[in-house]
């Protein structure tokens, strides 16, 4: 909310990252940013490897959008990122809407 509240709407996404990165480290925060997450398909890797913007805490993928609107797509991606770590919680931020938009995903791992 600090991010938004400072850096309002219409940067992009990058941006936001920095800011989060920044503020993250003055809370103390643990963190990992640009985590690479390598898609696997019958046991074999698939060429080209996603990266996830943070990791906080080794338990929550934290997924940064700068759109107007978030859609099903966005959230596909952050329930494929929790399926592919085996992660429980992510939170998907949305920094442009004019109102900071985040939706929190719990995803049963067990399964």
């Amino acid at each position: 909310m600090e991010v938004h509240r400072i850096l309002h709407r219409g940067l992009k996404e990058e941006l936001y990252c920095d800011a989060l990165e920044v503020e993250f480290e003055l809370r103390q925060i643990l963190f990992a940013r640009g985590v690479p997450c390598r898609l696997v398909y019958k046991n074999r890797p698939l060429g080209g490897c996603h990266f996830i913007d943070f990791v906080c805490f080794d338990q929550v993928v934290v997924e940064v959008k700068a759109v107007s609107a978030l859609t099903p797509a966005d959230q596909a991606q952050i329930l494929n990122y929790l399926a592919l770590t085996k992660t429980r919680v992510g939170l998907l931020v949305n920094f442009g809407a004019k109102s900071l938009e985040h939706r929190r995903f719990v995803l049963d791992v067990e399964k």
